[in-house]
């Protein structure tokens, strides 16, 4: 599992404010800025580059203002990005309180082919832009780089190179609300939640069941079940015709994956934590689930592994999951 570490993209300008004037100090001079046009690059985004989410950059670039002024920055990509893919015209610093402010330098991105190209309005030596590339399905278990370059009003150019960066072959889909007796069949396939009248006309791709029982007998409460699991574990269900599968499943405590959470913690689950899992006595129902808590998942047919996270809980028999899918 990766662990998500904080960057601060705002260290990349100190190194190239290249209109810096000398000055002296004790006996300390600031070094002699270049007179050239330089760039520097720093990733932002942390974890698994996932289909269909972004990789987003911070791009820097300056030339002493006496010289002359930024005319377009460009990034181009190995792989075309997905729809979405854009360049900010807004250039950022960070003020004294730690706020990202944006100031408009230029006119918006256009997008052609595999390049994305801000054009600059405002006379300005300095910017530093965001690059959010949408990672495309055809980029699947490949890998993508990028080159960032910088122009000038004399002609000058500047560029960076960053990458190769693998995208992941798993899948994600976020924020998936189930309740009990409605929407309480769940498709690790489709990715998605059903209620019992789509169930049936899609009976062989129903892998569990959500449901929340408040018993005394036993500690129930929210449960994902195997439609083929002893009834015990589904009571007072009725399932639709065919829907009849076994999934296995492993319940696991304080594995929040930072993506599928959205909160605080750097933990991330990727390809090679589903590859490595072992399914060989695990059960196919997992009962009594909590908020924040998981359940490793593998398909009857063995197409596909899964991590279901717990995002929350409702006491009136409904929840909100995310999933992270491989096809194996």
């Amino acid at each position: 599992m990766q662990r998500k570490h904080i960057n601060n993209y705002t260290s990349v300008l100190i190194t190239i404010l290249l209109f810096m004037v000398g000055c002296k100090k004790q006996e300390y001079a600031l070094p002699t800025p270049s007179g050239l046009l330089q760039n520097d690059v720093i990733k932002r985004t942390q974890g698994p580059n996932i289909v269909g989410q972004n990789i987003e950059f911070a791009y820097a670039m300056a030339i002493p203002p006496t010289n002359s002024k930024l005319v377009s920055a460009e990034v181009e990509a190995s792989i075309a990005g997905a729809p979405g893919t854009y360049l900010e015209n807004n250039s950022y610093f960070t003020n004294q309180s730690g706020v990202d402010v944006g100031v408009l330098v230029g006119q918006p991105s256009v997008t052609s082919g595999t390049k994305t190209t801000v054009t600059f309005t405002k006379d300005t030596s300095a910017a530093t832009l965001r690059y959010f590339y949408v990672i495309p399905p055809e980029a699947r278990g490949k890998t993508v780089s990028f080159k960032f370059t910088a122009k000038s009003k004399d002609g000058e150019t500047a560029s960076y190179s960053m990458g190769p960066y693998t995208i992941a072959n798993m899948d994600m889909v976020r924020n998936l609300a189930v309740s009990n007796n409605n929407l309480a069949y769940i498709s690790i396939a489709d990715m998605t939640v059903y209620n019992a009248a789509a169930a049936a006309t899609n009976a062989a791709k129903i892998d569990l069941v959500y449901l929340y029982r408040n018993l005394t007998t036993s500690a129930f409460n929210h449960s994902l079940v195997s439609p083929a699991a002893d009834t015990l574990y589904l009571p007072g269900v009725t399932l639709p015709a065919g829907v009849n599968r076994s999934s296995k499943m492993i319940k696991v405590f304080n594995l929040q994956d930072y993506n599928l959470a959205q909160l605080q913690y750097g933990i991330y689950i990727d390809d090679l934590d589903f590859q490595q899992l072992n399914f060989g006595s695990a059960a196919n129902f997992a009962i009594n689930l909590k908020a924040e808590a998981g359940v490793w998942v593998e398909t009857a047919d063995g197409k596909y592994r899964a991590y279901i996270y717990i995002n929350s809980v409702n006491s009136n028999g409904s929840a909100v999951i995310s999933i992270k899918r491989l096809a194996l």
